[in-house]
């Protein structure tokens, strides 16, 4: 909306002292209204409208700041009943979407609705609690096929304090306690980043540890498989100053993984979903002051919880 417009609608025809406080309220009450805030602080605004994304900003930190940036969902991805082969049904990518989501404030949720390929309504909920925020989502099959396989995947981008290109301040939880994910390859901490990157490092939960722990691919990413499984499904990152940790987990998944290119952390959990049915999973983002120790007694105590 322009300046005059909004001057207009008012009922106000000049630019005068009280015209200007008038427009600049507007705007803030614009603002502020796609902002949820908790008591510590934090606070999680809409990075982006129309290929959804939000951003959560710490105490202090200005509304630009992209330290922790989520895409939500990058993607989501089914397999139907008969098909040997998933498809997405969105992208983030995508150059067009089809339907724009439409947002909404809910209390202490931000969240939105559209229509994805494939005939499934889908919803998407970003919940700011005392500890961080929780992404619900919802699938809606409105066609008359059974997916055996669905997912969204909640995708952070953690740059400024918490990027961690060679995975020195990522950790994982084992049975005997937590350990860096790519503590076995200590080579990461001296190769050139272009010999590091691009990766991907995982580590299984539910799924069985691949017999390959290091696998080269054609289009040019390296994937490092951990030897040990997880014993939770989460992944958390101290940040630089060792103040702050975000830490990503879910009820179950099959693993849980980092491309440290872009220092994102995946625990994306998977459902089923039959036609005319619904169903939901949900990711937990720990943002808080604290040790890891803190964050896993938080994800033990959530963690059956979600859906």
């Amino acid at each position: 909306m322009q300046v005059r417009e909004v001057l207009q609608q008012n009922g106000i025809k000049s630019y005068t002292c009280g015209a200007l406080l008038l427009l600049c309220g507007t705007f803030l009450s614009a603002q502020s209204s796609l902002e949820i805030r908790n008591v510590a602080g934090l606070r999680v605004l809409i990075a982006n409208k129309e290929n959804p994304a939000v951003a959560v900003i710490l105490p202090g930190y200005p509304d630009s700041d992209r330290s922790i940036d989520i895409i939500f969902p990058e993607h989501v991805t089914a397999k139907r009943r008969g098909n040997s082969e998933p498809e997405h049904l969105y992208l983030s990518t995508a150059s067009q979407q089809v339907q724009k989501p439409v947002w909404r404030k809910d209390g202490n949720s931000l969240e939105y609705e559209r229509d994805l390929d494939g005939g499934v309504r889908f919803r998407a909920r970003a919940t700011l609690e005392d500890d961080g925020v929780l992404f619900h989502y919802e699938f809606l099959n409105r066609s008359t096929a059974t997916y055996d396989m669905i997912y969204a995947v909640t995708d952070p981008r953690l740059t400024g304090v918490f990027h961690d290109s060679r995975l020195e301040r990522t950790y994982v939880h084992h049975k005997d306690g937590f350990d860096l994910l790519a503590s076995e390859t200590p080579a990461r901490l001296t190769m050139p980043l272009s010999q590091w990157l691009p990766s991907r490092y995982l580590a299984s939960y539910t799924w069985a540890v691949p017999a390959q722990r290091v696998e080269r691919r054609a289009d040019g990413i390296t994937y490092y498989n951990k030897s040990r499984p997880v014993d939770e499904p989460m992944i958390a990152t101290v940040s630089e100053d060792r103040r702050w940790i975000v830490t990503s987990f879910t009820r179950t998944t099959g693993n849980v993984w980092s491309n440290p290119e872009l220092m994102c952390q995946h625990v994306d959990p998977e459902t089923s979903v039959a036609a005319g049915q619904k169903a939901t999973t949900e990711v937990k983002m720990l943002v808080f002051k604290g040790t890891l120790n803190d964050a896993l007694e938080k994800v033990r105590e959530q963690r059956e919880n979600l859906r």
